[in-house]
């Protein structure tokens, strides 16, 4: 019996069969090609990811980079989810666009997990226009006048040197963990900057609790799932709010009851019948200067939920970019032993003793900025830097970028540049000392971002690179447990990186043997 192919229900199918197939090529010529036609060429996208799962594969996506990069050139368009950002992958390219027109990509991308636990835009981190500029200043002001630069600054910090001296020393057994006393000694130098004083005695607790706190965006951020949710709106619809939007709540309301009750303490301590008198820390300075608006009828700039922001900023900035690159550093090192040489060598010849080494000594110990320099090129911290947004209409590459358009100034794959760093991977000093012995400048180390936004702690964070780590070796010696112990114990720490986000540290022991 024959089908009757001029039925109606036949027709039908035929029809909405038809239509299906219609519509899936329109949609994947859209998502393919229609999307892309007037951006920069860069990886096929895939509908509703992008090229975020990329980052994945291998993590956390450098190699797809820098093979990007090479295949595509110094600009390419990479999407996140449905949103294209023009990737920057050179330093030349990066100077001709957030230096030399550094107006056009001050401003940043903020996305909806920021404004959860933010409670808005705030802090400096993740807010534009007046509230980062005004907040900018203010900070970077408070900072100098605290001492950033001078002697100073330069003294906590080496307070906390002779500390972490004496927790080593202490130590009982063949080996210690090295990451906690960097940890702590960093933590109290930022909290000294913020509030006034070091989590010494009973503040020790308040700091274990501070860790606790701050290391949730570490976990929520290095989650798969969340991280996407993050980029990809169609996964932050779907996912339900106990999954997404719950974890981000729950850590402002844990993060601002810390910082509301620290702020509360101090703010009893501070003098209001005097707003010109000197500062102690930066919160003083901070409620100060909000009386001072409040009188003249400003209640919006320097507000409280401000105030708790911009504290979470110079800690998430402060102890995470010091302590990562600090106990990074260390880590390279006890993959390639022969670096350790030549530091002792180079701090027994120009230092010779056990007396603390300051900033004075920096230019008498070129090895040493180069194993600083070369440590911070490695460690590389964020795969995917900061993600801005176009002030205005601009032109790039011979491709007109709308306002509004992302752009990244992509200083990773800058850092990995087999044309400036051959042998990339390959952990080497060297690479930073001229044929006279003396320390190269090589323009492309740019580990604190640069334009507008670089990164405003970033006079500290050398200071106390330079501080923590001379000092170390002058008066230890690293080596691996396995060598001194037996094959059972653990090896030098994995250089294995396999956040999506953020580069952390690994928790490590070493055997020190003291030197002086």
């Amino acid at each position: 019996m024959k089908k009757n192919l001029s039925s109606p229900l036949f027709t039908t199918f035929n029809m909405f069969f038809v239509l299906f197939i219609t519509s899936i090529l329109v949609y994947l010529g859209y998502e393919l090609y229609w999307k892309r036609r007037n951006f920069p060429p860069g990886p096929c996208p895939l509908p509703v990811f992008g090229n975020l799962l990329s980052l994945n594969k291998p993590p956390p996506g450098y190699e797809a980079f820098e093979r990007w990069t090479k295949q595509f050139g110094d600009v390419y368009t990479f999407w996140i989810g449905n949103k294209p950002y023009i990737m920057i992958n050179t330093f030349d390219k990066i100077k001709e666009t957030f230096v030399r027109d550094a107006d056009t990509y001050v401003n940043k991308n903020i996305p909806l997990s920021s404004v959860l636990f933010r409670g808005g835009e705030h802090g400096v981190i993740d807010s534009n226009g007046a509230t980062w500029r005004d907040h900018r200043r203010f900070a970077i002001s408070n900072l100098r006048d605290f001492g950033l630069g001078k002697n100073l600054m330069q003294e906590k910090i080496l307070i906390e040197v002779q500390e972490i001296f004496k927790r080593f020393d202490a130590s009982e057994g063949p080996e210690v963990e090295i990451p906690p006393a960097f940890d702590n000694a960093v933590a109290n130098v930022i909290n000294q900057i913020l509030f006034g004083y070091r989590f010494i005695g009973a503040k020790q607790d308040e700091f274990l609790e501070l860790k606790r706190i701050l290391l949730t965006p570490t976990r929520l951020f290095g989650n798969l799932i969340i991280f996407l949710a993050m980029n990809v709106s169609l996964i932050e619809k779907i996912l339900p709010d106990s999954v997404y939007k719950k974890p981000f709540i729950d850590f402002r309301e844990t993060t601002f009851e810390f910082f509301n009750k620290q702020i509360e303490n101090h703010e009893r301590e501070v003098d209001f019948d005097d707003l010109d008198s000197e500062n102690s820390d930066y919160v003083e300075a901070y409620l100060k200067e909000q009386r001072k608006r409040e009188l003249q009828g400003d209640t919006e700039t320097f507000s409280d939920v401000q105030l708790v922001n911009m504290c979470i900023d110079l800690w998430f900035a402060g102890l995470g970019t010091t302590t990562n690159t600090t106990t990074w550093a260390i880590s390279f090192l006890l993959h390639n032993l022969k670096v350790q040489e030549k530091i002792h060598e180079e701090l027994d010849r120009v230092i010779g003793s056990d007396r603390l080494i300051t900033t004075a000594d920096k230019n008498d110990l070129p090895y040493m900025n180069a194993f600083i320099n070369e440590s911070q090129r490695c460690t590389n911290l964020v795969p995917l830097n900061t993600q801005h947004a176009t002030t205005r209409d601009t032109v790039i590459n011979g491709y007109k970028i709308p306002k509004g358009t992302g752009v990244v100034a992509q200083i990773s794959t800058v850092m990995n540049d087999e044309k400036t760093f051959p042998d990339h991977k390959t952990f080497n000093p060297d690479r930073f000392i001229d044929e006279n012995g003396k320390l190269k400048k090589i323009d492309e180390l740019i580990p604190f971002s640069t334009g507008k936004r670089q990164c405003l702690g970033e006079g500290l964070a050398r200071m106390e690179l330079f501080l923590f780590i001379a000092n170390f070796f002058n008066r230890y010696e690293v080596k691996n447990i396995r060598k001194l112990i037996s094959p059972s114990k653990e090896g030098p720490p994995s250089l294995e990186k396999d956040s999506v986000s953020r580069i952390e540290p690994r928790m490590f022991s070493a055997v020190l043997k003291k030197r002086r």
